[in-house]
């Protein structure tokens, strides 16, 4: 009984700061603006393509089968979990295991998972530590990004170090009647134990209590981290943008003002009664990006496979797709607070300029190579276009280039700067068969 109210307090407290920070996170939602959604079939199929079956990731074959495997590893361990809350509230043992063959799938596949786990915690920890990756670089990735993913993976790593101290002993000191199939953790037992079973129950408990105040512990790490992409990922690629890369999309706003304009009956009509005007053209600070940005901001790895295939980064240029997103975070997590006290909050600064610059805008060419890339279907151009619009609509800030096809696309019709008359003129003394 009083394991079990410690358990329960335990929990509360858990799930009282996780409803904190999820309250937060709800409150920054809705200062953004909406992103359509719907096409649920085809969502269902791209969740499962390429967040569960994890597609994406295979471009870098060893590295991406090793996170694979951790994040199927995870979506079975997590079963096991529940199973701990369960048997924690309950005061219960494996109480899962009624569930017969299910039950001894899903332990097995946790207890050999658990070991795979632990060596890719190793390799992964290695890399970060004694390997120079040229994508985790880069002036967005602070000191603090590194530190965050060995924490990250040191919790990781002592989570399944618990998780097989527990199947360990629980096998050793049920050798005849243990629920469930443990592979790799019977063929160890015995060979780590032999005949002590002096201290076992209390290793048991001890491992016990470590794995779930460990989840209890990385569950309220991660919304402040970038690992929170371990709850987000899933979610951000089911809300994937469905249409073609490449597909760029009108605004709403300024069709809808062109067919006024185009229809004789309306084009120099009044606007109705009680319609409101556009606040603002494209984006310049959080208020204007979509609720779906904010999302790609949280659910972004920082792994860098965006920036290592961006030509205009590979060529020298201050663009890096990945800062744009670090930057959007970054942001909503200044501002944030202030809007949603006053949504006319100013703090004299904006995602523009103060966090990107019009340079790092312009080098983009929108060849969406970031998008193919990103394994959890982040879309990067869309944004960077949306902040290219409002440096274009709301300040005619484009470079001199654009401004001179501007110029040439009103004076003639056409990007080329000559008149409409003369645009066959090349074509003047040319021979055309008639066959």
């Amino acid at each position: 009984m009083t394991k079990q109210i410690i358990f329960s307090l335990t929990l509360l407290i858990t799930l009282g700061i996780f409803g904190y920070t999820l309250s937060r996170l709800i409150a920054f939602f809705r200062l953004t603006k909406p992103f359509p959604t719907g096409q649920w079939a085809k969502r269902i199929e791209v969740m499962l393509k390429v967040a569960i079956g994890q597609t994406k990731i295979f471009r870098y074959p060893v590295i991406g089968l090793l996170h694979a495997l951790v994040f199927w590893g995870f979506m079975v361990i997590t079963l096991g979990s529940i199973e701990m809350v369960i048997d924690g509230l309950s005061g219960l043992e494996r109480s899962m295991s009624a569930t017969g063959l299910f039950y001894d799938i899903v332990m097995a596949s946790g207890d050999v998972m658990a070991y795979i786990i632990m060596l890719s915690m190793l390799v992964f920890m290695a890399r970060r530590l004694f390997i120079s990756i040229a994508r985790f670089k880069g002036i967005e990735m602070q000191k603090k990004s590194k530190a965050d993913a060995i924490i990250a993976l040191t919790i990781i790593f002592l989570l399944m170090v618990s998780l097989a101290g527990i199947n360990l002993t629980y096998v050793h000191l049920h050798p005849q009647d243990y629920s469930g199939i443990y592979p790799i953790s019977a063929m160890l037992a015995p060979a780590l134990f032999g005949e002590f079973s002096g201290n076992l129950l209390l290793l048991h408990e001890i491992s016990w209590w470590s794995h779930i105040l460990l989840i209890f512990a990385f569950a309220n790490i991660l919304p402040y981290s970038k690992h929170f992409h371990v709850f987000t990922s899933v979610p951000n690629v089911f809300l994937s943008r469905l249409e073609q890369l490449g597909y760029l999309p009108n605004m709403e706003s300024v069709t809808k003002e062109v067919k006024l304009m185009l229809n004789p009956d309306t084009a120099f009509a009044p606007s109705p009664e009680g319609e409101v005007a556009p606040a603002r053209f494209g984006v310049k600070d959080i208020e204007d990006v979509t609720w779906k940005n904010y999302l790609d901001s949280l659910a972004c790895t920082e792994c860098g496979r965006c920036t290592s295939v961006c030509p205009a980064n590979i060529t020298g240029k201050k663009l890096s797709p990945r800062k744009i997103f670090i930057d959007l975070r970054a942001r909503m997590k200044e501002k944030g607070p202030g809007l949603v006290k006053d949504r006319n909050f100013d703090d004299g600064k904006s995602l523009l300029r103060d966090y990107i610059s019009t340079e790092e805008l312009w080098a983009c060419t929108t060849c969406n190579a970031c998008a193919q890339e990103c394994p959890i279907n982040i879309n990067h151009p869309s944004l960077i276009l949306d902040m290219r619009r409002y440096l274009v609509m709301e300040e005619s800030a484009a470079p001199a280039s654009l401004n001179t096809m501007f110029t040439n696309i009103e004076n003639n019709g056409a990007p080329w700067q000559f008149p409409a008359e003369d645009r066959m003129k090349w074509a003047e003394g040319l021979r055309i068969s008639e066959k």
